[in-house]
C-alpha cells in the first residue's frame, strides 16, 4: 500500500479522540472506512500503532514514536505550502497573529490599520489568548507570530524585543476631585476604589504582586474579564483601574497618573518558532511593529 497523507491525519485523529467514533465524525468519514485505513498503515509500518484493548483507544509505544514524527511531517508540509504560496512583492499573503488579551486594547488596532494601509493584499487572522497557548501555538505551527511578554520561553520560541510596557493608574480626564495628575503614593492608591481585571489575567497578577509587596489591600469595586469593559466604567464614573498607560494614547477621555513606587515595567516581544519558515508577510510585520513602537513614543527597549 502507498502511504497517503490521510493515513497520518486519520492516526493522529484517533490518538488525539481516543476513540475511533469520534474520530471518524471529526473527519466526517465511516467508522469502519476509518478502522480499515489505520489497519492499512499498521501494515506497512509493520507495527501495531493503536492499543484497542482498553476503553479508549492509544497510542502504543510504537505508535507515540511514529505519531510523533507524522505531525512534524504534516507541519513542514504546511510550512512548505505557504512558501510556495507566499509572494514576495507582498500583494497577496496571510499571516496568523496571536497576542496576551491587554493588547487587543491599544497595540492591535494601529498595527492592523498599519499593516492594511501598507501592504492591503496581506490577510490577517488575530486571536486572542493566554501567553502559554501562544507558545504551545508557535510550536504547533498554529500561529505564525504572537505578542507577549519576555521571561522564560518554552524551547523552540524565538522572542525579539518590542518595547517597555509601563501600567499606571487610569482615571477618567476632568475630574476636579482627581486633581493634578499625580504621582500618586500606593497608599492613597489604596484609598481609592479601583476597578481591576480578573485575576485570570496575566496583568492581574503583576498589579496584585505589586500591592502584596508593599502590603497593601486595595479596595477592589469591580472586576472585569475585559479590558474595554474596564475603559468604560472608568470613563463614566469616579472609580480608577490599572492599566498599561499606553491605553490613554486613543482615549482621550482618559489619563494616566503615574504611582510612587512605580509598577515594575514589563518588556513586550514578539514572538516566533526558531525553526520556523518565516513568510514574507511575517517579515513585513516584525519591520512594520518596529516601526509603530517608535512612532508611537513607547520606550523601544532593543539594544
Amino acid at each position: 500500500m502507498a502511504l497517503e497523507l490521510r493515513h497520518l491525519r486519520y492516526l493522529l485523529a484517533v490518538a488525539e479522540h481516543g476513540s475511533f467514533t469520534r474520530a471518524a465524525e471529526d473527519l466526517r468519514v465511516s467508522q469502519p472506512t476509518l478502522s480499515q485505513q489505520i489497519r492499512q498503515l499498521e501494515r506497512t509500518v509493520g507495527a501495531q500503532l493503536l492499543d484497542r484493548t482498553g476503553r479508549s483507544v492509544r497510542l502504543t509505544d510504537a505508535g507515540e514514536t511514529y505519531a510523533s514524527h507524522a505531525r512534524r511531517a504534516l507541519r513542514d508540509l504546511a510550512a512548505a505550502q505557504r512558501a510556495v504560496q507566499d509572494v514576495r512583492d507582498l500583494t497577496h499573503g496571510h499571516l496568523r497573529l496571536a497576542v496576551t488579551p491587554t493588547f487587543t486594547a491599544y497595540l492591535v488596532g494601529p498595527l492592523v490599520a498599519g499593516l492594511h494601509s501598507r501592504h492591503p493584499g496581506i490577510t490577517l487572522d488575530v486571536r486572542e489568548m493566554t501567553q502559554d497557548r501562544i507558545e504551545t501555538s508557535l510550536l504547533a505551527d498554529d500561529i505564525d507570530l504572537g505578542i507577549a511578554f519576555a521571561g522564560a520561553h518554552l524551547p523552540g520560541v524565538t522572542a525579539a524585543t518590542l518595547f517597555t510596557e509601563t501600567l499606571s493608574l487610569v482615571t477618567a480626564a476632568g475630574r476636579p476631585e482627581d486633581g493634578p495628575p499625580g504621582p500618586l503614593s500606593i497608599r492613597e492608591l489604596a484609598e481609592r476604589q479601583l476597578a481591576l481585571l480578573s485575576e485570570d489575567f496575566a496583568t492581574r497578577g503583576h498589579i496584585d504582586a505589586h500591592f502584596a509587596a508593599h502590603r497593601v489591600r486595595p479596595r477592589i469595586t469591580v472586576e472585569a474579564n475585559s479590558v474595554q469593559a474596564l475603559v468604560e466604567i472608568v470613563r463614566r464614573t469616579a472609580i480608577a483601574t490599572v492599566l498599561p498607560d499606553a491605553i490613554t494614547h486613543d482615549h482621550p477621555h482618559l489619563v494616566p497618573v503615574p504611582l510612587d513606587p512605580a509598577l515594575p515595567a514589563r518588556t513586550v516581544t514578539l514572538l516566533r518558532r526558531g525553526s520556523g519558515y518565516q513568510s514574507a508577510a511575517a517579515r513585513a510585520f516584525t519591520q512594520l511593529a518596529h516601526d509603530l513602537v517608535r512612532e508611537r513614543g513607547y520606550t523601544d527597549a532593543r539594544p
